[in-house]
């Protein structure tokens, strides 16, 4: 709404000398393509939609719009055409059966200012092509997906029991303990080892990734993406910006200074992880000019990587465990069911198959908890006609996922926490088409795998160990579950109780 835009611009006066060219790029950007363009809401010049929108949720006015204006349809961001794909059949044509075309990603301007197109997430071209396959097969040879990660999320879980053993059943936030036990397992692939939860680089290092993905998803930033003009036109000063620059100079300082401390004791015949690799494969290409293995998609690619994988699982994560206080009937059956099948001894990935109501809560956990609700957005690498609409090359797409994962037409209940989504007539865990939390296509979530194994070992392990109940004198009806809106959806900051079941 422009009630939520407007105290974030720069004064009347300084906007008038940018007016005209902004009504120029306006008319420019609505000029109509060869065929038919998708429906959409009429936009205002200059500030398009934004009347249409609540910037605080915007995943949840696009839903909204979809129902008007169907499953392909048009928004303008401030004058910045887009193009929303919602519901499951849409958003799987696109990625999947249009996956070139629909491939490449959209970069704003604060992922430019920070990625400066290095990297793996906000990056196309040969360069994304090569660090992408790169990373994948780095990622599996130290383990994603394989028994040496398995080991590690075991020995992780065992460290975070001891720390909710420490609070000894009384309330506490489990966001920190859970960011910090889930980013040493991708720590320990980038680096060959993981970190002590007290250390104070790491600690840093975590948390100014995690509050980076919740500042991205301020209001503030959204308006700076629209009309990043005004930045230099105006002097706008924008906050957000200014400590998200911030923060991803430190991590990246801080990335460096690990790269260069493995450096110093590489051994080609004996690599630890990540870094190591990747190292390597710069001294391999040091004579290659235009190699893609360069110090700044070293630290950009590392940083990609650990932010994906501490924010994203460990949101999860939390999200599972408030669920679980939240209706309790739900945890007695899993415990129950850990109980049956694995007893005392600790949980191992082989034992999902015989975990089936345990592994359909974890689906549902994810499902509900629609981390990424809008994708990361994409953009079009040429023309396209979809549906019987044109879409112009270079026009940013939104696949909304949230719209996917709560699709009427594929889930029975779909705005309720409903673990017999994931189950049959006889108790039996079976796979849904529409569970599309890691996206789809060329550029569905590289750690797909690994975030898996963590969530269904950080969680059976916990369960296992703990009962979670809300503090005392808190209702489960109370605990709140109104995700906090960044770039990603997070709890709402709230207390639980460990309570062991020894």
């Amino acid at each position: 709404m422009l009630e939520e835009i407007l105290p974030l611009m720069p004064p009347p006066l300084t906007l008038l000398g940018v007016v005209l060219v902004l009504f120029l790029l306006y008319l420019l950007s609505s000029i109509p393509g060869p065929g038919k363009d998708p429906p959409g809401p009429r936009p205002l010049p200059l500030f398009g939609n934004l009347l249409h929108l609540d910037l605080k949720q915007l995943h949840v006015s696009l839903c909204e719009l979809s129902k008007k204006y169907g499953s392909v349809f048009t928004v303008h961001l401030g004058p910045k055409k887009v193009v929303v794909l919602a519901g499951y059949k849409t958003v799987k044509q696109a990625l999947l059966n249009y996956a070139e075309e629909f491939g490449d990603r959209e970069i704003s301007p604060m992922f430019k200012d920070t990625s400066k197109g290095h990297g793996i997430l906000f990056a196309n071209g040969d360069s994304w092509k090569d660090l992408r396959r790169f990373s994948l097969s780095t990622l599996r040879d130290f383990g994603m997906g394989k028994r040496s990660s398995e080991e590690r999320t075991i020995e992780e879980s065992c460290y975070l029991i001891e720390v909710f053993d420490n609070f000894k059943g009384k309330p506490f936030n489990t966001a920190e303990p859970v960011n910090y036990s889930v980013s040493n397992i991708i720590c320990a692939i980038m680096y060959g080892f993981r970190f002590d939860y007290a250390d104070p680089t790491f600690q840093k290092m975590v948390d100014r990734a995690n509050e980076n993905i919740r500042l991205a998803g301020s209001a503030e930033i959204l308006v700076y993406n629209m009309f990043p003009w005004l930045r230099w036109c105006c002097g706008w000063r924008l906050v957000n910006r200014s400590q998200i620059l911030k923060n991803t100079e430190d991590n990246i300082e801080e990335i460096m200074g690990l790269a260069q401390g493995l450096k110093e004791t590489l051994n080609p015949q004996d690599l630890r992880g990540f870094v190591d690799s990747f190292l390597v494969r710069q001294q391999e290409e040091s004579d290659q000019p235009g190699s893609y293995f360069h110090n700044n998609n070293l630290t950009i690619t590392v940083g990609n990587l650990f932010a994906a994988g501490t924010d994203t699982s460990a949101a999860t994560l939390r999200w599972g465990l408030l669920l679980m206080a939240k209706y309790p009937h739900i945890q007695d059956q899993v415990q129950e069911e850990l109980s049956q099948v694995i007893g005392e001894r600790g949980p191992r990935v082989e034992d999902r198959k015989n975990l089936p109501y345990t592994d359909a809560v974890i689906h549902e956990t994810q499902r509900v908890a629609n981390i990424v609700p809008m994708s990361i957005p994409h953009t079009t690498s040429c023309d396209i006609t979809f549906q019987g609409y044109f879409i112009k090359k270079g026009t940013m797409v939104i696949p909304l996922l949230t719209s996917v994962l709560q699709d009427e037409e594929e889930w029975e209940t779909p705005h309720s926490f409903n673990p017999g989504h994931f189950l049959d007539e006889k108790g039996c865990f079976i796979k849904r088409d529409a569970f599309m939390p890691f996206s789809a296509g060329r550029r569905a979530c590289l750690g797909e795998s690994l975030a898996r194994m963590e969530l269904f070992l950080f969680f059976t392990f916990l369960l296992q160990r703990f009962c979670f109940t809300p503090p005392p004198g808190v209702s489960e009806d109370e605990l709140d579950l109104t995700p906090v809106v960044g770039f990603t959806l997070s709890p709402s900051p709230h207390q639980l109780c460990a309570v062991s079941r020894a």
